[in-house]
């Protein structure tokens, strides 16, 4: 007899504790850094990382807000996942959230912050499920999740302003550059879209075809293989460095930096089909 050597499935990613994940974080409230949401969120991701990581650790700094000119500090958070592997990959989303819904169709609220349901807890929930899972699954590459902070506090046309975490985390890069990084944003909307993003398919095509190509090979929904949407986001500091970074991100969401961005417009689904996604690229 012949031995049976077919792989093994990919573990399964359990959306509903994905999901659960993403109201934790919104219960803290708006966690726009400063705010008493935010030291609140920055405990509790701290502890669930630390529950299955081989090593957790903080990377802080500070910044000039431009509104009070004063200094504020920010928290990178950095969990790693089978150190001695030489082989490696970053996966990454930002936890802040914006402090002001400028988009909002009520110009009363445009001082107000959001809660972020989407635009921050939603990549970030399907990273704490990943986690959960890298603890007891060993896959083929040691895995760098890196959860951002200072992403989404700039003001319209001052992209200086924007990516604070990234742009520090890839200037004092505290682990071994990644073959890849992938970027998760916005990608817990209950009609997900996401289409190559344009800074992405330019500047790290591979990585893009592999991911769109696996999309496409276990038929997931809410895949385009169109190019739309060019982004400043927290994958640019990467390309900068030359190192390839692709943004998965749904930017046609219409509550995009408005109060309404709560977990009700988010769906468990959306975060398994990233969930999944991740896992078979890791452990196919």
């Amino acid at each position: 007899m012949t031995p049976d050597r077919r792989k093994a499935p990919p573990p399964v990613f359990d959306e509903g504790e994905a999901f659960k994940f993403l109201e934790a974080q919104c219960s803290f409230g708006p966690r726009n850094p400063g705010s008493y949401g935010h030291g609140r969120c920055l405990d509790y991701l701290l502890e669930q990382l630390t529950a299955s990581a081989d090593t957790v650790f903080k990377q802080v700094f500070t910044h000039i807000e431009y509104a009070t000119s004063t200094d504020v500090e920010y928290t990178n958070l950095i969990a790693r996942f089978q150190q001695k592997k030489k082989r490696r990959l970053i996966f990454c989303a930002h936890w802040d959230t914006r402090p002001f819904a400028d988009e909002d169709p009520d110009s009363s609220n445009w001082d107000r912050p959001i809660l972020g349901a989407n635009d921050g807890a939603s990549g970030v929930a399907v990273l704490l499920e990943i986690a959960k899972i890298l603890g007891d699954s060993k896959p083929r590459y040691g895995i760098d999740i890196v959860l951002f902070d200072g992403e989404d506090g700039g003001r319209k046309g001052h992209t200086e302003e924007y990516l604070l975490g990234s742009k520090y985390f890839v200037q004092n890069m505290p682990v071994p550059e990644p073959e890849f990084v992938i970027l998760l944003d916005m990608i817990g909307d209950r009609d997900l879209q996401i289409y190559k993003e344009v800074f992405s398919n330019r500047y790290a095509p591979e990585v893009v075809d592999l991911i769109w190509e696996k999309a496409a090979e276990l038929r997931l929904p809410g895949f385009f293989r169109l190019t739309k949407h060019m982004m400043i986001d927290d994958h640019i500091p990467f390309l900068e460095r030359g190192i390839p970074a692709v943004d998965i991100i749904d930017m046609d969401y219409p509550h995009w930096h408005t109060l309404e961005d709560t977990p009700d417009k988010c769906s468990p689904q959306s975060l398994k089909v990233v969930g999944e996604l991740l896992l078979a690229l890791l452990y196919d």
